[in-house]
């Protein structure tokens, strides 16, 4: 969501062009809403907050879906497809089965989101202001591809030992049922190369997905609020645009499974496997087998990164911080059109 709210703080204090978005013009803000200074500590560890609530809570509570999307990349023999690989599991598991892998998987993904949505916030801000204010406009795809790869690369370093748990829990079978189980296991088995050697294959996967996903989600909410929403932004409701928000993520979702998806393939069969390799799995999946559960993919990718956008932008609403509008050329750059 990107209101126009929350500058009125700064632009108090100075004419100049709005910290970490110069190209966010008209950004006045209603009396009352600003809670925070925009690009303050408090504002990036609020975002963090907001970063690690959506993430945790949604990758959580798809973990079923997960599962059998997992065990259909790593044993497409058994798992033939989402219907009756949910099927499978209850079958082998119980009902309880499909929660299998949810305590690292909450811990390991709130990780990734505090860093992911947070440091997105830093990153954006720092480019934007050593750009400056045309160059930002101009250039702002680049700068969302490149605030986003930079936050996800230390993202993944945070999710990867649970990543690796989760994995190894969900299709290995026998080996654990609990995080307190699994994690000592695999520590005295291989080390900790045991909870790291999946974090290549993770920067493979999760970095063009989550570029995908914070580009892809920022330039369709330009284009809804452009084409298709029938008022400007500044006379939407708040449940207006966090409907706008769902809408932008959840198209921005069906990209990021597309181009993520391969390199989850590799993730899922090489953190079940001891002493595989990248190149090694790649080799032996070939190129139909690295898209294996592509559609279970889509479905929960799409639904997943829809809510966290709409989690991610409720939590400013409700700590009510600054939110700029959607992109708009700086003054000097509509005079020279």
């Amino acid at each position: 969501m990107r209101d126009a709210g929350g500058y009125r703080a700064r632009q108090a204090r100075s004419a100049g062009p709005l910290h970490g978005r110069p190209w966010a013009a008209g950004a006045a803000a209603a009396e009352g809403e600003q809670s925070y200074e925009y690009g303050s500590a408090k504002y990036l560890l609020l975002c963090g907050l907001g970063g690690m609530l959506s993430c945790g809570l949604t990758h959580t509570a798809i973990v079923p879906l997960d599962l059998v999307k997992c065990r259909m990349q790593v044993d497409p023999g058994k798992y033939k497809g989402i219907v009756s690989g949910f099927g499978v599991t209850v079958r082998d598991d119980g009902l309880r089965g499909l929660a299998r892998g949810w305590a690292p998987t909450l811990l390991g993904y709130s990780l990734q989101g505090l860093c992911k949505f947070g440091l997105y916030e830093v990153f954006k801000i720092q480019y934007a202001e050593l750009l400056g204010p045309e160059k930002a406009y101009e250039w702002r795809t680049s700068l969302y591809l490149g605030a986003s790869a930079s936050a996800e690369f230390f993202a993944d370093v945070a999710l990867a030992p649970m990543e690796a748990v989760k994995v190894r829990m969900q299709t290995q079978p026998g080996f654990a049922r609990t995080l307190r189980a699994a994690a000592p296991r695999m520590y005295g088995e291989e080390g900790l190369r045991a909870f790291y050697k999946g974090v290549a294959p993770l920067w493979m996967r999760q970095i063009p997905y989550t570029m995908m996903k914070f580009a892809c989600f920022e330039r369709t909410v330009e284009a809804l609020y452009k084409y298709v929403v029938p008022k400007p932004q500044r006379q939407c409701t708040k449940a207006e645009q966090l409907a706008v928000t769902f809408v932008a993520g959840y198209i921005a979702g069906v990209f990021c499974a597309a181009v993520s998806h391969p390199a989850d393939s590799v993730v899922s069969v090489l953190n079940k496997e001891k002493g595989s390799t990248t190149f090694g799995v790649l080799h032996r999946l070939g190129f139909a087998g690295v898209w294996k559960g592509l559609f279970a993919r889509i479905v929960m990718i799409g639904t997943l990164t829809a809510l966290q956008w709409f989690i991610y932008d409720s939590v400013k609403v409700y700590f009510k911080l600054p939110r700029p509008p959607v992109a708009q050329a700086p003054p000097s750059g509509k005079r020279q059109e």
